[in-house]
């Protein structure tokens, strides 16, 4: 009525139109189906009213002239909270009735309102449903970055469309249930998936653990105490792992490797110091580490005490005096020695032939360790380890052999640490002019690797080692199921049980060099199965898909080199390294000499 008033319109002027809304002349006012209209609130600006407010005692009193008022529509009514009740609107939390008046009549006249259409239920409807499908369904199926992406748009999409319809449009749709639903439901489901992980990873935890226990075991049964030890250290220690701990150390102790027992000891004194006696064994392996012990694990005497004052005396293999360890192999130990009488410093390579085979083979095993150590050391080259003496004392048989500065080449093997080309190639090839005298003497090594081939950079010297061990053993099979040899190495005949000769030594020689050009094995597998197929029926890759500076000259060599039938390979240590030389000298060559054939 008061903005009929305001446009001078009578009563008859203003039409009504049930559940749709009213009109005032030209004015519409758009309402929902009861005739309710969302006003329009005018926001303060610079600290001023959005109207003028005026004390109803300075009119009367005429400090406001009346004037003033003219062609305004003039509301007169309480301001103070304590005389009218305030009312909740969206720009003030408590505005007076006469204000909110104000705001109505101002929204009237400039049609100024939100305007919630007749089907503004339907799309909140639809908006809902599709939130919650979203909830349902697709937010279960993605990763928790790319949901938390998901719903965050989601949610700013919601609001911008909510804010773009209220201050464009003027039209109110309820947005704000199914962006609450979409938050909660979110948290929600994370929550949920976060703790059905954590029980998960920890049933998963407690699985992994109880694998590891039994590898363990069944590793420690087998006699491979380090490998029992590694898969231990991945189970949470407890009484019962502590009690496997406990008799590892033991059979480290037996086999006399107090190192290796001081290791188990000090990793279950950082758990639980007082564990039985845990203590003195601690101090009792550590003092014994610091000794050299000779001695298989049988029970047998040693030749090592402890004097007064805590001196060592030390130790005497066969006429050698043991100075210290120098490594460990697959059997046994490397020691530095001395010949007292002529003060000759040799390496002693040690095998527990008696720890490793039954005693049914033991005496074959023996003989055949004599046998080949006598052979081996008729060996005069430049390029081979010169082998001095061999003997047997207490449950050990041991090799005296020339000790050199060098060490092995399996350093060179890893990416980053390979040698320049020129040295692997002479040192390979030198290689193989050792195995050619070997070879004419009718001795194979069977175990040709970069861990047996020595070299000393320095003085450039390279040494074949181990000639003649890898036949000891490699017809016979341990105690411990150990499996001696090296099969990423081994020729397709010797891996096929097919008798062995030199070829099988120069395809280990070619695997090296392949090895020692690229840091990276010819032949891999992810089993001893797959690893053997692929050495007996599959081609090694292009050597240049690792290492594109190596020349077609050399992939030529190592095609021919790596065969798999013994007789399309090099056919002796001497042809061997005469092709690797020329393959080198010559990088352009597509392929080694003999290999072309030149038709008119």
């Amino acid at each position: 009525m008061l903005a009929a008033k305001s446009l001078n319109l009578a009563v008859g002027d203003i039409k009504v139109r049930l559940g749709e809304g009213v009109t005032i002349g030209n004015l519409k006012i758009s309402t929902d189906s009861a005739l309710q209209m969302n006003t329009f609130f005018y926001k303060d600006r610079d600290g001023r009213s959005a109207f003028r407010i005026d004390s109803f005692s300075d009119v009367l009193s005429g400090k406001v002239k009346a004037d003033d008022f003219k062609d305004k529509i003039v509301l007169i009514g309480l301001t103070a909270s304590a005389l009218d009740p305030t009312k909740v609107t969206p720009i003030s939390p408590a505005m007076p009735s006469v204000l909110t008046e104000a705001h109505a009549v101002s929204s009237i006249l400039q049609e100024h309102f939100f305007v919630s259409p007749t089907w503004a239920w339907i799309v909140e409807l639809v908006v809902f449903l599709v939130v919650a499908a979203y909830l349902i369904a697709l937010l279960p199926q993605l990763k928790a970055g790319m949901g938390a992406i998901v719903s965050a748009s989601l949610v700013a999409l919601l609001l911008i469309v909510h804010v773009v319809l209220m201050t464009g449009q003027g039209m109110w749709l309820q947005l704000m249930l199914p962006m609450v639903l979409l938050v909660v439901g979110h948290v929600l489901l994370v929550t949920k998936r976060f703790a059905v992980t954590e029980r998960g990873k920890e049933v998963s935890d407690a699985s992994s653990a109880a694998n590891a226990r039994m590898l363990g075991l069944a590793f420690q049964g087998q006699g491979q105490l380090d490998m029992a030890f590694d898969y231990f250290r991945k189970v949470p220690l407890d009484n019962t792992v502590m009690d496997n701990l406990y008799n590892l150390g033991l059979d480290f102790e037996r086999k006399r490797q107090f190192n290796k027992a001081e290791s188990v000891f000090r990793y279950m004194a950082d758990f639980d110091p007082k564990f039985r006696d845990l203590e003195t064994r601690l101090n009792r392996a550590k003092q014994m580490s610091e000794t050299v012990m000779l001695g298989g694990g049988s029970g047998g005497r040693t030749n090592t005490s402890i004097l007064e004052g805590g001196s060592v005396e030390k130790p005497m293999l066969g006429r050698y005096q043991i100075e210290k360890e120098l490594g460990k192999g697959a059997m046994g130990v490397v020691y530095l020695g001395k010949d007292p009488k002529i003060g000759r410093v040799v390496a002693i390579k040690t095998m527990a032939l008696a720890q490793e085979f039954e005693a049914d083979e033991l005496v074959e095993v023996k003989e055949r360790f004599f046998r080949e150590a006598e052979t081996a050391g008729r060996l005069s080259h430049p390029n081979i380890v010169t082998i001095y003496d061999a003997g047997e004392e207490h449950d050990l048989c041991y090799i005296a052999m020339e000790l050199l500065k060098g060490k092995d080449l399996a350093p060179y093997v890893k990416p980053g640490n390979l040698l320049p080309q020129d040295k692997a190639v002479s040192v390979i090839a030198r290689v193989a002019d050792a195995l050619g005298y070997a070879h004419k003497q009718h001795i194979v090594h069977r175990d040709i690797k970069p861990a047996n081939i020595m070299y000393e950079p320095e003085s450039d010297q390279v040494k074949v080692a181990d000639f003649g061990i890898a036949r000891i053993t490699d017809s016979s099979k341990t105690k411990t199921g150990m499996v001696l040899g090296t099969p990423s190495y081994m020729s397709p005949e010797q891996l096929s049980g097919k008798k062995v000769d030199g070829q099988s030594d120069l395809f280990s020689l070619a695997v090296s060099l392949y090895q020692l050009l690229c840091g990276k094995l010819p032949f891999e597998g992810d089993s001893m199965a797959q690893l053997m197929f692929r050495i007996a029926n599959e081609p090694a890759p292009d050597i240049r898909t690792i290492n594109p500076e190596v020349s077609p000259g050399l992939v030529a060599f190592l095609d021919k080199a790596l065969a798999k039938e013994a007789d399309q390979r090099y056919q002796g240590g001497d042809e061997f390294a005469a092709a690797l030389r020329a393959a080198f000298a010559n990088p352009a060559s597509a392929a080694p000499a003999g290999d072309v054939d030149i038709s008119l």
